[in-house]
């Protein structure tokens, strides 16, 4: 049965949901997403763990007021509300970014770090002058508060992956997508005032001394592809393992291979 509810945060409550029993593993969902992306993998993931999975702050059905907060901290308070002391911790995209934020400053609550497509705090490119015409059309159209372009643009770069043609992906994973990215910009909702790690997690990569796995697609945009090379290059001792044919939403289009990788590598920590 699926434990659910509200966790207070300062200036804001958490809805979370949590299934089965055993070692915590505790899931952060990407941006353009809520926590219904973990659907796919929590039957598996229950069967061996205790799931706990939350919307964040201006996520789903998470609120905030105007309040400087951290992702990270956020984390924290939702293992306290379980009593759990350590967790492993997985995330997806924006997640796997505050996944990584999380071991860097907890480390002690980390048993083990699995980031899927995820960027790193800090971690920086040159853009072409095709993405920065690209971004600055997204911006105008985020000024206009079109809603309804950038859903379709998001669904486009993040699910089809950048290039592709959109009928590459299963229709009803773009619908879902889509979906949560409009309800999410229709919503407006506030999303208070993270506070960025410091130093960034750039700086601090080498630190990690907790097992690692980072996964990422072929056809995911290209600094993603780069911060999840960067992070299993540097960090001590972490597995890499690329998605053939898959972009950035990798437990929505692989999810057999995604689950497979995951309990794999949890089992080899546990073991």
């Amino acid at each position: 049965m699926t434990d659910s509810g509200f966790i207070a945060v300062d200036g804001g409550q958490l809805y979370f949901e949590a299934d089965g029993s055993g070692h915590p593993l505790v899931l952060v969902h990407a941006g353009v997403a809520n926590l219904r992306q973990w659907d796919p993998q929590v039957p598996d993931f229950a069967e061996h763990y205790r799931v706990i999975r939350y919307d964040t702050r201006g996520w789903g059905q998470s609120e905030t007021e105007q309040v400087e907060f951290a992702n990270r901290a956020d984390l924290a308070t939702v293992l306290d509300h379980f009593g759990e002391r350590s967790a492993f911790v997985l995330g997806l995209s924006r997640g796997g970014s505050i996944a990584l934020d999380f071991a860097l400053d907890y480390p002690e609550r980390t048993d083990a770090l699995i980031v899927a497509a995820g960027g790193i705090g800090g971690f920086e490119t040159a853009e072409t002058p095709e993405e920065e015409a690209m971004w600055a059309e997204v911006e105008r159209h985020e000024q206009a508060h079109d809603w309804a372009w950038l859903a379709d643009f998001e669904t486009h770069f993040w699910v089809d992956g950048p290039g592709q043609p959109e009928d590459r992906v299963d229709p009803a994973i773009r619908a879902r997508v889509h979906a949560w990215i409009l309800t999410t910009y229709q919503a407006e909702k506030n999303e208070g005032i993270p506070l960025r790690l410091e130093p960034p997690a750039n700086e601090r990569l080498a630190e990690l001394r907790v097992p690692t796995l980072v996964m990422v697609g072929d056809l995911d945009e290209r600094t993603t592809q780069l911060s999840c090379r960067r992070l299993a290059d540097v960090v001590p001792g972490a597995r890499f393992e690329a998605f053939e044919g898959a972009a950035h939403m990798l437990n929505l289009e692989q999810p057999e291979k995604f689950t497979r990788l995951v309990l794999d590598f949890l089992a080899s920590v546990a073991g």
